[in-house]
Formats: structure tokens, C-alpha cells, sequence
């Protein structure tokens, strides 16, 4: 397994534990944008999970726009939540705009490329 797929193995787990841990949080103290950055996390941890397994060029730039989507974007709501003010102006719709960029890009793979799948 090359690096690419065990970095986005990573970030699946990343992104599970830091989504149950911030639905904890926010169920016991409250925070809406916590609960929000908590579903996106969570909901993009298996797409990191099935990418880790397969390959593919525009599969790997997909992966890395959605990760860093998902870092602006829930890291501006954390942030929101934590520190009372965002990330930097516009890093909530920047990370929104990755992240559909991200899954664009993962859907063009069908169309676009041959996917592999890593051998031993």
C-alpha cells in the first residue's frame, strides 16, 4: 500500500473519531456549528475509507480537495464554537466550495481514467 492510500486510510479514522468526538461535545455542551462540523466529518470518513483501497489520479486530487474542505470548513465552525470568531473571512464557503470540487472530481474518475486497486 503506497502512501497516498495509507494517508487517506488516516484521515478516514481522523475524521471518524474527531466527528463522534465533536457529536459528543455538542451534545453535552451545546454548539450548533459543532454538531454540523461533526456531520460533515463523519459523513466524509467513509469516502476517505473507500479511497484509501482504490487509486486513481483525479481519485487522489479528489481526496485532497475534500480534505482540506472538510479543514476549512469544520475548522471554521470549531473555531466559531471555541475561540468566538472564524478561521479567516469566507473559510466556511471556501471549504464548501473544495469539498464539492473534491467530489467532482472523485465522480469524473468514471469517466476519466482507469482505477487501481493496490496489491501486496
Amino acid at each position: 500500500m503506497n502512501v497516498i492510500n495509507r494517508a487517506a486510510l488516516g484521515f478516514a479514522g481522523l475524521c471518524g473519531a474527531l466527528g463522534v468526538a465533536l457529536s459528543a461535545i455538542a451534545a453535552h455542551a451545546g454548539g450548533g456549528n459543532l454538531g454540523v462540523a461533526a456531520s460533515f466529518l463523519l459523513a466524509h470518513a467513509p469516502a476517505f475509507l473507500v479511497l484509501g483501497f482504490v487509486a486513481g489520479k483525479l481519485l487522489r486530487v479528489g481526496s485532497w480537495a475534500l480534505l482540506a474542505g472538510l479543514i476549512l470548513f469544520a475548522g471554521d465552525l470549531v473555531s466559531r464554537d471555541y475561540l468566538g470568531q472564524r478561521l479567516f473571512p469566507l473559510a466556511a464557503p471556501s471549504g464548501g466550495i473544495l469539498m464539492i470540487a473534491g467530489w467532482v472530481l472523485i465522480g469524473a474518475q468514471a469517466f476519466f481514467g482507469r482505477l487501481h486497486y493496490p496489491t501486496r
